[in-house]
């Protein structure tokens, strides 16, 4: 996707050769019209896939999620990282360790918005050793319901993330593929 590709030359910033700034537009700033270009191009990927639900992770995966939802028809539903008082029941949950803020976290989604009968678009910001989606996976499969596939706005294709979904015969569609992080500049796939 182009829109993205110059967004990510033009305001993302590398730290180092694994870690890519896009707080300006994706993940802490959020440009709404690029989001709206990101849902229509994933419902277009996916569009005929009977996809049911969107599910992604608090935060970063928030906005593109319900850019998607809103163009697909179907209700987002989004992990939760955080404990709630609301939420302390009949739930699902998974272990996620992030690399980015080195710590590990449990997910969770209630019981009450995932089914068996589920049809189920896993939608994520970043692709990279792809914890953050298989612990997504896991609570998808907890509830019994299926995987169309994974929607990922950037992908790290030099980290083992989509090799390690592709084995368990997932599609991956990513956005935006780094191929590496090298001297302040991204470098994408073609």
């Amino acid at each position: 996707m182009e829109q993205l590709k110059e967004k990510i030359r033009s305001e993302g910033i590398v730290l180092s050769d694994k870690v890519l700034k896009v707080d300006a537009f994706l993940n802490h700033q959020i440009d709404p019209h690029l989001m709206q270009q990101i849902g229509q191009e994933f419902a277009r990927r996916y569009q005929g896939q009977g996809i049911t639900k969107i599910v992604t992770i608090e935060a970063s995966g928030i906005a593109p999620a319900v850019m998607a939802g809103l163009e697909l028809g179907v209700p987002v539903i989004f992990a939760r990282k955080h404990q709630s008082l609301t939420l302390t029941d009949h739930l699902l949950t998974a272990s996620v360790y992030s690399f980015t803020k080195q710590v590990e976290s449990t997910i969770a989604i209630s019981t009450h918005h995932l089914s068996p009968n589920d049809r189920v678009l896993i939608i994520d910001d970043f692709l990279a050793n792809g914890k953050a989606a298989k612990g997504l996976i896991t609570i998808i499969e907890q509830a019994g319901a299926s995987i169309v596939g994974l929607g990922i706005v950037i992908e790290k294709s030099f980290q083992a993330g989509r090799q390690e979904l592709e084995a368990l015969g997932l599609r991956v569609e990513s956005l935006a593929r780094v191929q590496s992080l090298q001297d302040g500049k991204v470098y994408f796939v073609d």
